[in-house]
C-alpha cells in the first residue's frame, strides 16, 4: 500500500503557493493498477513522482515498502554522452545484475526500442522519441511492483505504441501501473481505480470509470 499522512505539497509562484496536495491524509490500497487524473496544471505528473519516491512533499509523509520504476519514458538520469548500449549497462550495474542478466537487458532494450544503429550511438544525437524508447524498453526489463506511466505510451509510431501497449500488459500481470494519461481507453483498460486531482485535494474512487466520469464532468 502507499500511505499518505498530512502531505501537502506547493510550488511557489508570484501570486503565491500553489499547491498540488494540501494536508492529505490518505491510504491507496495494494495491488491495484491506479489512474490518475485531472486538468492540466493540477500536479498529475508531481503527484506521480512523489507516490513513486521520485519527488517528495513540503510537509507531512509519503510511505510505502513497494518497489517503483523511474517514471517509463523518462531519461533525465541517463549519461547524453554515453550510447544507448553502454547506459544499459550502467543501470545494470546500478541495480546489481551480473554479466548474464546485463547480456539478456542489452539484447531486450535493443530488440524492444527498434534503435538500430543508434542504440551504439551517444544519446545526445538521439530525439526525445528515441531516448523515451530506450527509457520504456529498460523500465519493461526490470521487474518492479509499481510501473510509473506518464503519457509514455504515446510516444512513437502506432506500430511501437501497439508492441509498447502489449509488453506492459504482459508486466502488469505480476505488477501493478501508476498511469498520467489522457487516454482514457488506456485507464480503462489497464487501471483498476482513480485518483481525482483537484486543487490540493484528491478523491478516490474504486471504480477507474467513475474517476474518469469525475473528470469529464
Amino acid at each position: 500500500m502507499i500511505e499518505l499522512i498530512n502531505a501537502t505539497k506547493y510550488y511557489e509562484t508570484n501570486i503565491g503557493k500553489n499547491y498540488i496536495l494540501d494536508d492529505v491524509t490518505f491510504t491507496i490500497p495494494s495491488d491495484k493498477s491506479i489512474a490518475i487524473l485531472g486538468s492540466n496544471g493540477a500536479g498529475k505528473s508531481t503527484l506521480l513522482r512523489m507516490l513513486g519516491g521520485i519527488d517528495f512533499p513540503n510537509k507531512g509523509t509519503i510511505r510505502s515498502k513497494k518497489r517503483f520504476s523511474w517514471p517509463m519514458g523518462l531519461s533525465s538520469g541517463f549519461q547524453a554522452s554515453m550510447t544507448g548500449r553502454q547506459n544499459v549497462k550502467f543501470v545494470c550495474r546500478i541495480y546489481g545484475k551480473d554479466d548474464n542478466h546485463m547480456k539478456e537487458a542489452i539484447e531486450y532494450v535493443n530488440e524492444f526500442s527498434g534503435l538500430g544503429v543508434y542504440f551504439d550511438m551517444p544519446l545526445k544525437t538521439y530525439s526525445s522519441g528515441m531516448r523515451s524508447k530506450l527509457s520504456f524498453g529498460m523500465s519493461l526489463f526490470f521487474d518492479f511492483d509499481y510501473m510509473l506511466i506518464d503519457e509514455v505510451l504515446a510516444v512513437g509510431d502506432p506500430k511501437f505504441r501497439n508492441k509498447a501497449k502489449d509488453r506492459l500488459m504482459e508486466k502488469i500481470k505480476k505488477s501493478n501501473a501508476i498511469i498520467v494519461s489522457h487516454q482514457m481507453p488506456i485507464l480503462k483498460e489497464v487501471c483498476d481505480v482513480g485518483i481525482y486531482l483537484d486543487s490540493g485535494k484528491i478523491q478516490y474512487f474504486e471504480d477507474v470509470q467513475e474517476a474518469i466520469d469525475c473528470y469529464q464532468k
